[in-house]
């Protein structure tokens, strides 16, 4: 029996009001919020997060899939940072589904396929100030570990492709271009009606047995239409349904919420509509116990995030630089040689003295034993503030920025900057969590993954 395992989603804690975009445009629609990525975090680091939930000790045995359509990196692999970052060791396989809205379904359907596999779908949603990208859009990122021992049976899975243009975007550009409503609306309709016919008949189940059902598309009409065509009560997602669309991540976040809302025995539909139709039947099983899925960051306190921030994170609103040198980028070689500590966040144990040596070394700092070290994860260890202090003379985008030395339960203390903070004061004894975040970008593209670490919040219990 394969299926999914453990689930998550990873929302931002950062929230754009819509009616501040409409202030700022003088038109637009002005409800809700949508969810914000932070200035230093991509959808690398928004798929670590969900990965990380997901996972929890678990250790997978298979292979990771990494869907995006705003890879941080092209050429150079995206999964194999967020194999990295997320604990995996090297003897498990990473790739890319990159560049394409479908990639999270595919993703999705490669995963379930191995049998045993960490899927990630991430993505960061803009366009053009004034689009439907930039209001509608949501930040956000859905893991699952798919494996012998489901929380959630796959029953059957049916797809269809086809060939027609409704939405687009080059290479490097911002602006997503789309055709008018109606085209997508007579392609999209037909073909779902056929992979939920599918998919049904395949599993041998009646439309009307179905307690839960995901539609997941970028076509705001199609995506409604076809909601419709269902029970009003087995389409309603909550909280998710107002933050708006999550491009490759979209479909595994309403997967999540369903999952959340279903019982031991429902039977949870997932359409995805983009290039075609994908659609995945899943039945829950006695092994289900909803809570913590990362969902309860919509619904808990929110960090307002200004219109112009927002357009200055996206690099829509180029403004002067603070004067400072050049940013160094990371030197590949010495990356290479620390990738446990950087991107792992491994410290070392001294056999010896049982000293914490963070980062770890050849050379224990109390009793200076030689090459005497267990490695230990520090990602879920307990830490609490020791000092702290603003720099105004930082690199960050968001200043001051705010550098505190952690003390982490069971020994050792290391320096980091604060993120997730804005109008935050720090006290000494205050918890905090570690969190996986980009350090800068260099002139020459290459961007420096560092560990930080955000104020703890009440879901983080």
């Amino acid at each position: 029996m394969v299926g999914i395992e453990s689930y998550a989603v990873y929302i931002p804690a950062g929230r754009l009001q819509r009616a501040a975009i409409a202030t700022a445009l003088g038109s637009g629609r002005g409800r809700g919020a949508r969810p914000v990525a932070s200035y230093d975090e991509d959808s690398t680091t928004l798929g670590v997060a969900a990965a990380r939930r997901a996972l929890g000790s678990r250790a997978i045995t298979g292979s990771l899939w990494f869907a995006t359509s705003r890879p941080a990196y092209l050429e150079k692999s995206n999964a194999v940072t967020v194999a990295a970052a997320s604990g995996l060791g090297e003897e498990a396989p990473a790739y890319d589904v990159g560049g394409a809205l479908r990639g999270g379904a595919g993703a999705l359907r490669a995963g379930l396929a191995e049998g045993s596999a960490l899927v990630v779908a991430s993505d960061l949603r803009f366009g053009l100030p004034g689009s439907a990208d930039e209001a509608d859009g949501s930040d956000a990122a859905a893991a699952f570990v798919v494996g012998a021992d489901p929380v959630a049976e796959l029953v059957a899975t049916a797809s269809v492709t086809r060939e027609f243009l409704d939405r687009w975007r080059e290479p490097g550009d911002v602006r997503t271009r789309t055709w008018e409503d109606r085209f997508g609306v007579e392609e999209y309709l037909p073909l779902a009606g056929r992979a939920v016919e599918d998919v049904l008949a395949r599993g041998d189940v009646a439309r009307d047995a179905l307690a839960q059902v995901v539609v997941s598309t970028p076509h705001a009409r199609a995506r409604s239409q076809v909601a419709n065509s269902f029970p009003a009560e087995v389409t309603e997602l909550g909280s998710v349904a107002g933050a708006g669309y999550a491009g490759t991540a979209d479909l595994g976040v309403g997967l999540v919420a369903a999952f959340e809302r279903a019982k031991p025995g429902d039977l949870v539909l997932a359409l995805s509509l983009a290039d075609g139709a994908d659609a995945f039947l899943f039945r829950m099983t006695e092994r289900h116990q909803p809570g913590r899925s990362g969902l309860e960051t919509l619904d808990g306190p929110e960090a307002e995030v200004s219109y112009v921030d927002f357009l200055t994170w996206r690099g829509l609103l180029p403004r002067e630089p603070a004067r400072r040198p050049d940013v160094k980028p990371p030197v590949p070689p010495a990356s290479r040689r620390t990738t446990d500590w950087k991107f792992g966040f491994v410290a070392g144990r001294c056999r010896e003295c049982g000293y914490r040596n963070l980062p770890p070394r050849r050379v224990c700092l109390r009793c200076r034993a030689s090459d005497a070290f267990e490695p230990e994860v520090m990602v879920d260890v307990p830490a609490r503030v020791a000092t702290f202090t603003d720099d105004w003379l930082s690199e960050s985008v968001q200043l001051p920025a705010k550098v505190v030395a952690v003390d982490f339960e069971g020994g050792g203390r290391f320096e980091f900057e604060m993120t997730d903070a804005a109008g935050h004061t720090p006290s000494i004894g205050d918890a905090v969590v570690p969190t996986f975040r980009v350090a800068s970008v260099a002139g020459n593209g290459v961007r420096n993954y560092i560990w930080k670490v955000r104020p703890h919040r009440e879901e983080d219990r």
